[in-house]
């Protein structure tokens, strides 16, 4: 069984990763791979999907600050977008809803 499904689209104007599953320490490498992976092409938005993602934690907070700061020193744009509440809940409660670009859904930065 997969604890972490990673899938990469790309789309008119942004690249988006998704993720479904559990993000925490066991499945962090996985997404900063793709990530990372990601980076490396010319797409100018990165879109992180979190809208099927079950579980997160502090590991995962972690990659999405180091990744929204890569982007910045890239001039790119990291856009995420809300999970449900029990995962977007870690956002708020560490106020990095405020901090970071987040929408609550894709067609949000598709029209961007």
């Amino acid at each position: 069984m997969t604890i972490l499904e990673v899938e990469t689209r790309s789309g008119e104007r942004h690249v988006q990763v998704i993720l479904r599953g559990e993000l925490d320490l066991s499945t962090v490498e996985k997404v900063e791979e793709e990530l990372r992976r990601v980076e490396a092409g010319e797409e100018r938005i990165l879109v992180l999907d979190l809208s099927a993602l079950s579980f997160l934690d502090s590991t995962g907070l972690r990659l999405m600050v180091t990744a929204d700061r890569r982007a910045q020193k890239d001039g790119r744009r990291l856009v995420i977008v809300r999970g449900p509440e029990t995962v977007h809940r870690v956002f708020t409660i560490t106020k990095l809803d405020e901090k970071l670009e987040m929408v609550n859904d894709i067609a949000e930065v598709a029209g961007s």
